[in-house]
Formats: C-alpha cells, sequence, structure tokens
C-alpha cells in the first residue's frame, strides 16, 4: 500500500496527500438520508460517489470503517407522517413514515449495488447520547438554554466559517430569528428543541422536546470512530449550516473531528433542480426500472464528483453507449481461452487509470481509460491478438470492480449479445425492404463483422430514417409500427424528443 492518494479537502480549499491518523484504517462519516420520500437519482449520486471511493480505498490496501447515518425524525419526516397517515398516533406515524422510506432507501441501494455501511446509525438511537453530548457544550459555556430549547453559542465558536470561508460578520448581516425562537444571535442554532403540541419528543434536562439536525452526526460519529477520524463526506449543499456547525459544536466539546472534508456536486435535470413541483423528480427506482442500474453509474462518471452533473437526453444516452461499448466487448470475447498473459498494454492502462483515480478521485479521466483499454482490445481482435486481448479485458474486469460495474461482463449474457441483436435488426429489416423503397431509402450493408455497436447503430438508424419518412408522409400507423416491432422483436426503445429521436437497449 502507498500513499499517492490526493484528495481536494474542502477546510483547506486544497489537494493535500491522503495521511491516515491510524494506518492501515481509514476511519469514513457519509451524510445518509433524511427518510421522508423516495430516493432519487440526486440521493443515488451521493451513495455512489462515497461507495466508488471506499472501493478505491480498499483496493489500495486500506481497511475502511464506513459510517452512514439517518436522519429518522425530523420537521418534514413529521409533516409527511400526518399526510400519509391522518388521525394516527403521531408517534407510531413517523416511525412507519420513516421506516417506510428507509427501506426504499435500502432497496435502491441495493438494486445499484452499492456497499452496505458498517455502521447505520440513527437518530431516534442516539437521543440519551445527544443529550449527554448538549450537557458537556453547556458545561463548556458554548450552549445555552432558553425556555425549553437550547442553542449553541456562535460567538464561543473558534474560526467559526473556516470551511464554508465566510467571515462571521458577512453571515450575521443576512440572518435573521424566525417567529418563536428564542435564540441571543441569528446564527446560534438549535441543539435542542422544545416539543411541540402531540410531536414526538423525548424527556430531556430542559424538558420534552427532540435535538436538533446538526447535533445527530458529532454525536454519531464521535460514538463510533473517535474524538478524530480521517473523512467526513457530503454533499456541496451540506457545507453550510450543517458541516459548520458540525465543526463548532464538535471543536466546542474538545474534539478534533475530521481531518479531510469531502464534498460532491450536485444533480440537475436539463439545467434545473430537480423538484416535484416542476415534474422532473426522478426516483431511483423508476430510473433503475427504464434503464437499469449500470446505466445510472455510467452517467455519474461522466463528470468528476466536485463537478456539477446535468441530467438530459445528452447524457443519458452517453452512458448507454458507454454500457453497450463495454458490454458488447465482453460479449464478443467469451469463449476464449484465457492463459493468464500479462501484456505491458493491459499493465499501462491500469498505471493510468490509478494515477486518475489517485488524483482526487478523477473517475471521468478514469472512465475514459476504460474506454481505451475496449477500443485496444477490439485493435487486438482484428490482429488476431488473443492473449493481449484477454489480458486487458482482465484487467479492465479489475478495474471495473472499483466502480462497482463488474456486472457489465455479464450483462449481454442476460439480455443478449450484440450479434443476436444485428441478426434480429436484419431479419426485421426484411420485412420493410419493399416499403423502404418507396421513401428511396436503400437498405443497409453489414460493416465489419467483428464491429457488433457499429452495425446495431447503422441498422436502428435505418428504421429512425423510415419511421420519420413516414411521419413526414403522415402515416402513423407505419411510423407506430416500426417503434412497437423495434421494442417488441428486438428490444430497441425509441425516443422522440424536440431535437430528433434517440435509441436505447431495453435492458
Amino acid at each position: 500500500m502507498e500513499d499517492t492518494i490526493n484528495i481536494y479537502n474542502s477546510l483547506t480549499r486544497k489537494k493535500d496527500k491522503f495521511i491516515p491518523i491510524d494506518p492501515p484504517q481509514v476511519k469514513m462519516y457519509v451524510c445518509g438520508p433524511t427518510v421522508y420520500d423516495f430516493p432519487h437519482i440526486g440521493h443515488a449520486r451521493s451513495a455512489y460517489i462515497f461507495d466508488v471511493i471506499r472501493r478505491y480505498l480498499i483496493y489500495k490496501g486500506y481497511k475502511v470503517t464506513f459510517v452512514r447515518n439517518v436522519t429518522d425524525v425530523d420537521d418534514k419526516i413529521i409533516d409527511k407522517a400526518r399526510q400519509e397517515y391522518p388521525g394516527e398516533d403521531l408517534n407510531s406515524a413517523v416511525q412507519k413514515t420513516a421506516k417506510k422510506y428507509l427501506d426504499a432507501y435500502h432497496e435502491d441501494m441495493r438494486q445499484l449495488g452499492i456497499l452496505d455501511p458498517d455502521v447505520e446509525p440513527k437518530a431516534t438511537g442516539y437521543i440519551p447520547a445527544m443529550q449527554k453530548f448538549i450537557q458537556e457544550l453547556i458545561r463548556r459555556n458554548v450552549a445555552y438554554v432558553s425556555g425549553g430549547d437550547v442553542y449553541f453559542d456562535i460567538k464561543k465558536a473558534k474560526n467559526y466559517g473556516k470551511l464554508s470561508h465566510q467571515e462571521i460578520d458577512k453571515m450575521e448581516s443576512g440572518a435573521r430569528i424566525a417567529p418563536g425562537e428564542k435564540k441571543k444571535d441569528p446564527l446560534d442554532f438549535a441543539l435542542w428543541k422544545a416539543a411541540k403540541e402531540n410531536e414526538p419528543s423525548w424527556d430531556s434536562p430542559w424538558g420534552k422536546g427532540r435535538p436538533g439536525w446538526h447535533i445527530e452526526c458529532s454525536v454519531m460519529s464521535s460514538d463510533i470512530l473517535g474524538d478524530e477520524f480521517d473523512i467526513h463526506g457530503g454533499g456541496l449543499d451540506l457545507i453550510f449550516p450543517h458541516h459548520e456547525n458540525e465543526i463548532a459544536q464538535s471543536e466546542g466539546a474538545g474534539k478534533k473531528f475530521a481531518r479531510y472534508w469531502l464534498h460532491h456536486g450536485l444533480l440537475t435535470i436539463n439545467g434545473q433542480k430537480m423538484a416535484k413541483s416542476l415534474g422532473n423528480f426522478i426516483t431511483i427506482k423508476n430510473f433503475i426500472e427504464q434503464n437499469g442500474g449500470l446505466v445510472l453509474k455510467l452517467f455519474f462518471l461522466l463528470a468528476h464528483y466536485r463537478s456539477p452533473l446535468d441530467y438530459n437526453e445528452e447524457t443519458l444516452h452517453m452512458a448507454e453507449e458507454n454500457l453497450h461499448t463495454i458490454g458488447i466487448f465482453f460479449n464478443r470475447i467469451k469463449g476464449y481461452e484465457d492463459k493468464d498473459k500479462i501484456y505491458q498494454e493491459a499493465v499501462g492502462f491500469k498505471e493510468r487509470f490509478i494515477k486518475a483515480i489517485d488524483d482526487d478521485f478523477n473517475t471521468s479521466v478514469a472512465l475514459s481509460i476504460l474506454l481505451e483499454m475496449v477500443s485496444a482490445g477490439y485493435d487486438n481482435i482484428k490482429e488476431n491478438k488473443i492473449d493481449a486481448v484477454l489480458s486487458i479485458s482482465r484487467t479492465l474486469g479489475e478495474l471495473l470492480n472499483i466502480f462497482g460495474l463488474q456486472d457489465i461482463k455479464y450483462i449481454y449474457q442476460r439480455i443478449e449479445s450484440g450479434e443476436e441483436t444485428v441478426n434480429k435488426l436484419t431479419s426485421l429489416g426484411v420485412e420493410y425492404q419493399g416499403i423502404s423503397g418507396n421513401y428511396n431509402i436503400s437498405s443497409p450493408l453489414l460493416k465489419n463483422k467483428w464491429d457488433e455497436l457499429a452495425n446495431m447503430k447503422m441498422f436502428v438508424q435505418w428504421f429512425i430514417s423510415l419511421r420519420n419518412a413516414a411521419r413526414q408522409n403522415k402515416d402513423f400507423l407505419l411510423a407506430d409500427k416500426i417503434r412497437s416491432d423495434l421494442y417488441i422483436k428486438v428490444g430497441i426503445v425509441l425516443e422522440d424528443a424536440k431535437e430528433g429521436t434517440t435509441w436505447r437497449r431495453k435492458l
């Protein structure tokens, strides 16, 4: 194991060499879901990014303890419980709501092949520990009781704003005290909230109530990983105030807290923030049902984890193309006898891949290297260098495991090989040859026999051209029949948009 990984640390705003506190142990804490709705693909991006980082650290020889928390009581969960279980006891309704959506989250993670966390603490399981932590903050005079609430005193925090790199005076200028809050300073945040009527609550030294959001992560991480641990992760939207407040209260309790702070970029849909009100809310479950989990992972790999990523027809199609490119390659070489020979070409690709991931987990560059490997594999097929092909494919499979993409090797065995699909397209094309002549669209000819993806593209484009011609001629019956035949007989899905018609394999 070599300590060659460089991580962009949000705290220092630069790439820092990764030096674990107690190698080969690595302690890692990631903010998990608040379970009040079905998880969407933005949640999936966060889970997948840290899954890849975890897998890579393990690949490099580290022993990772991975903690991902669950917020199972908060305002959003309470509001959802009221909607879904009207008239029921609210405590029971909140528990049922949290369980329903946590179960959905777990199922989606399983479908995506995301590794289970080593520990998954729930907020409701840490209420006594949170109260003890808050009492210590009060004892240290960095927190105060106001009515039945307890607030952290921002003025007592050292270097508040050091993670978000904001000056406290400027933050205060835009802050306001909401109605009902009894805090001294607009930036002070709640550690404990006095109970509202009929809401879930717990007994405490300050009266019945429930914890604030920020306190749970400080308590859980220190209890499970210790007062100082290696990596804390989450989305860019958590830097302020959530992670900033975690640091303040943890350091206020005398703890060193996290060394490396990793934050991923956010996901948009056609340039807009995802929201049910905009009609662009895509759940993980729906995406997997329509496109498959492998496509979603390959979509996430298109951008560096710290960069924003936009979901649109073009990026979805790129992810699908990458899946087919890699999957068809593995299908093409099945049945070859692997003699375990190692070729320098494969070694060179692996070294470049490792260098890319070592550089702040640059998965987009690493993905491009995997696609280069496939291209090199096909070049060696044409030259009949089978041992070299298999050396590349073996290395490719090893590296795909880091991305949790090992099933790509078998995807076309589960559905159909590219060759079988081309044969079906050819047979279907025969049925339409006479019709195509009416529209002056010539029949396609096979390209290089080994290039199944190129043949597939060519045949599908031929059908799209014929369908477009039929639509222009207002022969919508024929247009609908082409789309239906491609879907039912071949497993090809046509999708219409303003920019034109695209296609994908039905997985």
